[in-house]
């Protein structure tokens, strides 16, 4: 049976299974349901130092006695990768419990022949799904043995190849036992990722960063792919997920095409910045979370 390890584990976030497990509890219980049940949420994939706290709102969302199954989608750090590519790996370690990976579903993907298959050092260098690993096993602790994972390292895909992966997800979205983890940090500014796109007329740096994020949240709640990509496009903010995120929303448009009963809510329930940057020289990452139900 190949595992993927844990990697990050004692440097991004605690090797201990109890200290974890207590983070993760006072996190989530610093949050309110509000936007629930979610069948999707966004949230951030750094240090949990930096973001934990703004991940336990999306996370506070989820209704652990219906998910059975959840999709990961995570965008791709170091690897060129121009689609999407499935895991190997048959677990995922955490250290609270190994996730069981859900071959079926990665078979019936594959048969769509819009599927790669990572490599296993590219699955365990990646962050961006493993920093929800252990958030799921949380949430879903009281169903450990009931429910798998399926984990999708997300390339930079064009707005068709979005739409192409919206489509062939969307018959999964519609299954309320599935759950659809979108992980994405916001803005990344500073010199140090080449991005400092400022708007004095917000004040200083920070809140002019937040206004931007904020115009980027305010497009994706409304659930418009087109709106989002041309967002992206005028302004360049540098929301490492965007590609996750536009898959999401292909995926949910699809949907409301396909069913004409149901009607979709993304809200944005907790933002946080790194740091507040005041100068140039400073830099900072953006979090924020969301759920998006269905009515």
């Amino acid at each position: 049976m190949s595992v993927r390890r844990a990697i990050h584990a004692g440097s991004w976030y605690t090797d201990s299974g109890s200290e974890l497990s207590n983070q993760l509890d006072y996190w989530l219980n610093q949050a309110d349901l509000t936007h629930g049940p979610a069948r999707a949420i966004i949230a951030p994939h750094a240090g949990y130092q930096y973001c934990g706290a703004c991940g336990g709102y999306a996370y506070r969302q989820v209704s652990p006695v219906v998910v059975r199954r959840v999709f990961i989608l995570g965008p791709s750090h170091h690897v060129r990768l121009l689609g999407c590519a499935l895991s190997r790996a048959q677990k995922y370690r955490t250290p609270l419990y190994d996730l069981i990976v859900d071959t079926q579903i990665n078979a019936e993907l594959e048969m769509t022949g819009q599927f790669e298959w990572m490599h296993m050092d590219t699955d365990e260098n990646e962050h961006s799904i493993e920093m929800h690993l252990p958030y799921i096993a949380k949430v879903m602790e009281n169903f450990k043995h009931q429910f798998t994972v399926v984990p999708i390292l997300v390339g930079s895909l064009s707005q068709d190849r979005e739409a192409c992966y919206g489509r062939i997800l969307s018959s999964y979205l519609a299954d309320p036992q599935n759950l659809f983890v979108i992980s994405s940090d916001f803005c990344h500014w500073g010199h140090r990722f080449r991005y400092t796109y400022y708007d004095r007329s917000y004040g200083s740096i920070y809140q002019s960063i937040e206004g931007l994020d904020r115009a980027g949240m305010g497009i994706i709640e409304k659930l418009n792919p087109t709106e989002f990509t041309n967002y992206l496009k005028k302004y360049g903010n540098t929301i490492c997920g965007r590609h996750p995120i536009g898959i999401l929303l292909q995926a949910v448009q699809e949907l409301l095409r396909n069913d004409h009963t149901q009607s979709a809510s993304l809200k944005f329930l907790k933002y946080a910045q790194s740091s507040q940057c005041r100068n140039m020289n400073d830099s900072s990452v953006s979090y924020a979370s969301a759920a998006l139900v269905f009515e």
